[in-house]
């Protein structure tokens, strides 16, 4: 199986790659531009990407391609649906870089406290100003607001206990009993958290339910002089509401992640929200550590070889939720070849399309059980022709499923 990674890479994930017999083509050079070119060219199975983004004419660039892996937990650089409409498996390596966002969001949340950069400037042009930095309100006994509970958002949560904080947290998936066993607080709404905190960080995903989450309203609830922190995504954050917020509300915000950021390593940065004096930022590097990139490297290896093993592809994200299907035909049968064939040509003549499919393989491997949902249920003739016209048939049954 060829392996195209079109980005940087450990070399521990490449040595694993090579030593489990993969053909690896290592091109971390690739932008989006030059990446469907690449992938016409190499023709591989598999494609791995970290920030590089991975724009639609990928997608059908290359004939094999069966799965696209992004070296690290966000996927919004992916063309998704692209991938889906084309048969291609997109997977992300959740919860891998989990810390290392965690304590870029613990460095923000003390830089924005404690005015670390501004004091290092001042240091660094040869000014003493300790009258200035010397009042900071301090983080033990504040309330923390945490919106998600990812992989992410839990590290946080964990490390605020440590600095005697108490925590709110709000997701739309959250109970009362994992809210106590977590040890937080559930806030009955976003603006409910706003109103509750002194610091807040958002640890959601970039989806089209979350554009714009932290918007006005929640700005305008939150406390003067409080502290906002966002390691997600610049696309959650409405900046002019943020930015109205710094000034009316003597907010401060430290952030990793602007809405519209260059998708290069290197570029210009528009808007103004970053130069803005109470603004502490950082350059999207919340899972740019040594350990977390070695963690995301071997998980990458893991869903690939597990891939070619079963041809499964774990994290999966574009794996419908719920398929179409409105029965479950089940077929008990020997295994033998041919007799899955002759169903599927049943179901073929009687115009019923398969939507998903099992089939499982009892011990001994002379008997299996195929289930095989469909989109419209066969009719009892049909399902006559199935019991009736293949003596390797041991049974069929005929299910209601769906809404």
């Amino acid at each position: 199986m060829k392996v195209l990674i079109a980005d940087t890479f450990e070399e521990v994930g490449l040595e694993a790659l090579r030593a489990n017999g993969f053909e690896v083509d290592f091109q971390p050079g690739l932008g989006a531009d030059a990446l469907a070119a690449a992938v016409t060219a190499a023709d591989p199975e598999v494609l791995v990407v970290r920030g590089t983004q991975v724009p639609a004419a990928v997608f059908t660039a290359g004939p094999r391609l069966q799965l696209v892996v992004r070296a690290g937990a966000g996927y919004d650089s992916i063309d998704v649906k692209a991938a889906s409409a084309e048969g291609v498996s997109v997977a992300n390596c959740p919860g891998k870089n989990a810390i290392a966002v965690a304590e870029l969001a613990w460095g923000l949340i003390l830089a924005c406290d404690r005015r670390i950069p501004d004091q290092t400037a001042e240091l660094r042009a040869g000014r003493w100003n300790k009258k200035e930095y010397s009042a900071a309100r301090g983080l033990h006994g504040t309330t923390l607001g945490v919106v998600g509970l990812g992989p992410i958002a839990l590290a946080v949560i964990e490390r605020a206990h440590a600095f005697g904080m108490s925590v709110v947290a709000w997701s739309r998936s959250l109970s009362a009993e994992r809210a106590e066993e977590l040890g937080v607080a559930a806030a009955d709404s976003l603006l409910d958290l706003a109103a509750r905190s002194d610091v807040v960080s958002v640890h959601v995903a970039a989806t089209a339910d979350t554009r714009r989450l932290i918007g006005r309203a929640f700005v305008d609830a939150m406390r003067p002089g409080a502290v906002f922190i966002n390691t997600s995504r610049g696309s959650v954050v409405d900046e002019e509401a943020l930015r109205h917020g710094i000034e009316t509300k003597g907010l401060r915000a430290g952030l990793d992640v602007f809405d519209g950021e260059p998708k290069a390593g290197t570029g210009e940065l528009a808007g103004q929200l970053a130069r803005h004096a109470r603004v502490y930022g950082t350059h999207h590097v919340g899972a740019s550590t040594d350990q977390a990139q070695t963690a995301i490297a071997l998980e990458a290896v893991r869903i690939i070889e597990q891939f070619r093993a079963t041809g499964v592809a774990l994290h999966c994200v574009n794996r419908a939720l719920k398929s179409p299907a409105t029965c479950l035909l089940t077929v008990r049968h020997r295994n033998r070849p041919g007799v899955l064939a002759h169903v599927f040509q049943v179901l073929s003549e009687a115009g019923i399309n398969v939507e998903e499919m099992e089939n499982v393989i009892y011990e001994g491997a002379q008997a299996a059980c195929a289930r095989i949902q469909l989109d419209t249920s066969p009719s009892p003739g049909d399902l006559d022709r199935i019991r009736a016209s293949c003596t390797e048939t041991l049974g069929v049954d005929l299910t209601r499923i769906g809404s």
